[in-house]
């Protein structure tokens, strides 16, 4: 069966897909953990662990994760003052929504297409975000590559204005030094400008992205595919964006081997500020689509 539970290294779902690797004795697989967070926490492609995941942390629940790819719904980044203003009050909603800390149901695809997380508005979502809703995440193994789904669904009977994004951590052989040259980890297809986290304002990237090794924390509009690029592990993944889930986040957090190359459909503050605010109609459903491909180097 395609969909198991396992017990090693941390209790979780594994889904694995033979037929989709170049490795034999090593086939394509995700690991799951729905009940904290829908949190896809390995992906393992053509023999590669491509996912960080700090195994530390992530044995205490009081923390929070530090890898695997949280979901961040139903904003990314945080509010001014934490706080959504509505016609019938303010909403407290702290820093990109509340999906990445709650339980999700798993289910395997029809026809061993791979799985599907799911989860539904509750008491607890609807005194922080009065909107009732249903947001399923499909993942699929595809030939070194994984496809990514979001669906949300409008339960409600008033517009649901939502963002949505992935903060997925890949492991990196080092982050490199300030003189790391050509053969150091760096990013590729994004554009010269970029939104800098760190200060609040717009920047140029390659200045931003210099300090790789210090921590980067910048968004960016590409119009086409960014790639990740680590020389030394002879490895590029290259993130397919998909309108309107076109925006592209770097983050790196010091001194862990890793980076964040995330897929966001609007910027901090979206849902006050109304830049790139997504909004589904009563009784309708959005969909957004994000892909990462293994590239040779």
């Amino acid at each position: 069966m395609p969909l198991l539970q396992r017990t090693l290294p941390y209790p979780h779902w594994e889904y694995s897909a033979p037929g989709n690797s170049d490795a034999p004795g090593s086939p394509d697989l995700l690991r799951l953990v729905p009940e904290r967070g829908g949190l896809l926490t390995g992906w393992r492609c053509n023999g590669r662990e491509l996912l960080y995941l700090d195994a530390e942390r992530f044995a205490d629940p009081a923390l929070s994760v530090r890898g695997g790819m949280p979901v961040l719904f139903p904003i990314c980044g945080n509010l001014p003052g934490d706080q959504l203003p509505l016609p019938e009050g303010s909403f407290t909603l702290r820093q990109h929504g509340f999906a990445r800390d709650l339980p999700w149901q798993l289910r395997a695809l029809p026809q061993e297409a791979g799985v599907e997380l799911e989860l539904r508005d509750s008491p607890a979502t609807l005194a922080a975000f009065p909107f009732p809703f249903c947001l399923r995440l499909q993942l699929r193994l595809e030939p070194a590559a994984l496809a990514i789904t979001a669906v949300l669904e409008n339960s409600g009977r008033r517009p649901l204005p939502f963002s949505f994004g992935l903060h997925p951590y890949f492991n990196v052989s080092a982050l490199p030094a300030p003189d790391g040259g050509n053969a150091a980890v760096h990013l590729e297809g994004l554009p010269e400008r970029c939104f800098n986290h760190q200060v609040m304002a717009e920047a140029d990237t390659a200045a931003t992205l210099a300090p790789l090794a210090a921590g980067v924390d910048l968004l960016a509009r590409p119009e086409g595919p960014v790639r990740l690029v680590d020389p030394a592990a002879g490895l590029v993944l290259e993130l397919q964006p998909f309108a309107p889930f076109d925006l592209a986040v770097v983050w790196t957090d010091p001194p862990r081997p890793m980076v964040c190359l995330e897929p966001w459909t609007g910027p901090r503050g979206a849902l006050v500020s109304g830049d790139r605010r997504l909004e589904v109609a009563v009784g309708a459903s959005c969909t957004l689509q994000s892909r990462y491909v293994l590239r040779p180097l």
